[in-house]
């Protein structure tokens, strides 16, 4: 029961890893991508309309990618381009995709009888270190998207720590005009990372409809997108305090899941456990003290002269 468990603390916490470290490198570059509800929803539509129309799960992917890359682009050109206000744009981009998929949803099959579903990712055990009791079962007996998180994690604290790219990013989040200076283009640095959260947070969003559910409905994110942008901001703006929040969460989702399957209805109400991660969100924001904000997070560039 304890291994199940656990097993489903990384699948829950897998989507809130990828578009959490997303978040984090473009908040620290001073770009707040309040777009990430709205592109892990596209994300979700795009993967499962690529895959049910294909049959391919990676068609499906794709698909997801270029549709969180689509609204990403937008939500950069807006903000970086034209300078407008950062939340504004993205909780109006988050309006428009809710409807936007409900409609797309409603041209491209209509109103189905029955549920249309797609078969989730299969769990793929790694050789050797899926024998390992106990820990195999619970992190080498996943789906390729959390096998690819694993491998994100890697790589986005090294770049992040001990590249000449992870100190661009975190130089343009503190001081701007500095990295100007010295010769690199302010926004080609925010959009490089504005888009490229816009790809993880596509395949954050396909993870929940071909993922794990297998189908999509218009409220299958239901605010995920908002508690990997919580977990940024929790997690000190680090990788490593992303990874650790997701966990936390996937643990507060799976636990939620679990207490319902053991019928306690009749103590407690369903209700309480489905909300165990957002009330987590507003307990942790409330009780933390102090913040390690980037000095220009949400202000936009302006180049002197």
């Amino acid at each position: 029961m304890l291994i199940s468990l656990l097993s489903r603390v990384i699948t829950l916490s897998t989507p809130l890893m990828i578009g959490s470290i997303a978040e984090v490198y473009a908040e620290r570059s001073g770009m707040m991508v309040t777009a990430i509800e709205g592109i892990f929803l596209i994300g979700a539509w795009g993967g499962f309309v690529g895959y049910y129309l294909s049959g391919q799960a990676l068609y499906g992917i794709l698909i997801a990618m270029i549709c969180g890359l689509i609204i990403a682009a937008i939500y950069a050109l807006i903000t970086i381009n034209l300078r407008q206000h950062q939340v504004v744009t993205g909780t109006a981009l988050n309006i428009l995709v809710a409807g936007l998929c409900a409609f797309l949803q409603r041209v491209f099959f209509g109103i189905p009888t029955t549920p249309l579903t797609v078969e989730p990712l299969q769990k793929i055990r790694i050789p050797v270190l899926g024998s390992i009791p106990g820990i195999g079962d619970i992190l080498f007996k996943q789906n390729m998207i959390t096998y690819f998180s694993y491998l994100l994690i890697i790589v986005a604290i090294y770049v992040f720590y001990n590249t000449s790219f992870g100190l661009t990013v975190r130089s343009t989040g503190e001081n701007p005009e500095a990295v100007d200076v010295a010769g690199i283009n302010v926004s080609k640095v925010r959009y490089t990372v504005v888009l490229t959260a816009g790809l993880l947070g596509g395949i954050s969003g396909a993870f929940y409809s071909i993922g794990y559910l297998g189908m999509f409905t218009d409220n299958i994110i239901g605010g995920r997108g908002w508690i990997a942008f919580a977990i940024c901001f929790l997690g000190n703006w680090k990788p490593s305090g992303a990874v650790v929040g997701s966990l936390v969460f996937g643990f507060a989702e799976a636990l939620g899941i679990y207490f319902q399957t053991l019928g306690t209805n009749a103590f407690f109400p369903t209700e309480l456990f489905i909300a165990l991660p957002y009330l987590l969100t507003i307990i942790l924001t409330v009780a933390r003290r102090s913040f390690n904000t980037p000095a220009k997070l949400g202000i936009p560039y302006v180049k002197e002269g």
